[in-house]
């Protein structure tokens, strides 16, 4: 990690809806998700967010090397985005402690806030990583 990984280091991200990352496509083979609205997906909201927060930290990082995994979400999904509509997601590093950051996250869709609460990440060494999941699915024979 750079030194310039430091609390207080702020982003902005945008993204635009697709129809592909509505409730239907989340999971295409659960039926009850077919029948559910064309509006962004929660599980594609958590992938926004931590998108967002990636792209945050990654200048203050040697990436590839370092890289960042999530290790916990605590955000809300407050109203529905449908396709078409463009997202801006705010993030705010809040603290740096050891490999463990912590982000204050909200996001908000032109029209309303859609989600605001916090995510916590790890900055990992990917080869040494990559080399413990290769062992942990040796062992587990797939």
């Amino acid at each position: 990690m750079k030194t310039t990984l430091q609390p207080g280091l702020n982003h902005r991200f945008t993204f635009s809806v697709p129809a592909n990352k509505t409730v239907p496509h989340l999971y295409p083979e659960s039926d009850a998700f077919q029948q559910m609205p064309q509006v962004l997906a929660t599980g594609y909201l958590v992938g926004l967010l931590e998108w967002a927060c990636i792209e945050a930290i990654q200048p203050h990082l040697d990436w590839p090397r370092e890289q960042s995994l999530g290790t916990m979400v605590n955000f809300t999904h407050l109203a529905a985005t449908p396709p078409g509509m463009t997202i801006t997601v705010d993030v705010r590093l809040d603290t740096v402690e050891g490999r463990k950051l912590a982000f204050s996250v909200s996001a908000h869709d032109g029209v309303d806030k859609i989600s605001e609460g916090t995510h916590e990440r790890v900055v990992i060494d990917a080869e040494r990583f990559n080399a413990r999941l290769a062992e942990k699915t040796r062992r587990a024979g797939i």
